[in-house]
């Protein structure tokens, strides 16, 4: 299964304020989704944000510049696929997203059989997921990739929409994957299956 730049679209989930001191490696996670909202904005990606009942949780981290989103949602409901999420994917014939934030065995996963049921692929930043109790990551994306997900590094992902050294935003992607190297290599130990 490959990814493609024209039929996707990048989902930044539920990173609120209120998790900061409750999610196993929170500042990785800000990390990765720091590094993936700036690569979206550099590849022309829309960006889709929600927040998980933000009068009671808050709203999304002040570390993440989430003005470019083409959806921003409040929600209630687990998944990310609220109606205006949907109708935004049906829109742009939106194929495969890219997901990143919490919980990784509630939010991220319902937001990923909901992709599936509707033909859509979600690929999942293992680097930029996490949950209360990191335990929970460790069988929900294996159950994940079983139900049909793809499980990759944000490096791997990023690289894999541009496809070519040739393409023109290359130096652009090259020097941002080399400015958050450091970062992702704690993120990688830190959040690793």
């Amino acid at each position: 299964m490959r990814i493609a730049l024209k039929s996707t679209a990048f989902f930044c989930c539920d990173i609120q304020c209120r998790f900061k001191k409750l999610i196993y490696g929170f500042d990785c996670v800000v990390g990765t989704a720091q590094k993936m909202i700036e690569a979206s904005k550099i590849l022309n990606i829309p960006l889709i944000v929600t927040e998980q009942s933000p009068a009671k949780l808050e709203a999304t981290v002040p570390e993440l510049d989430i003005s470019s989103a083409a959806v921003f949602d409040a929600k209630t409901k687990f998944s990310m696929m609220t109606p205006n999420v949907v109708k935004f994917l049906k829109e742009k014939d939106l194929k495969t997203i890219v997901l990143f934030g919490i919980e990784s065995h509630v939010c991220v996963a319902q937001t990923s059989l909901d992709c599936l049921e509707m033909g859509i692929v979600p690929w999942i930043v293992a680097d930029g997921v996490s949950s209360m109790d990191y335990g929970q990551v460790k069988i929900a994306l294996p159950r994940l990739s079983k139900a049909g997900a793809i499980i990759s590094s944000s490096d791997s992902i990023i690289f894999e929409l541009l496809r070519d050294a040739n393409h023109p935003k290359f130096r652009e992607i090259s020097n941002l994957i080399k400015k958050t190297a450091a970062e992702t290599t704690i993120a990688l130990e830190t959040l690793k299956l």
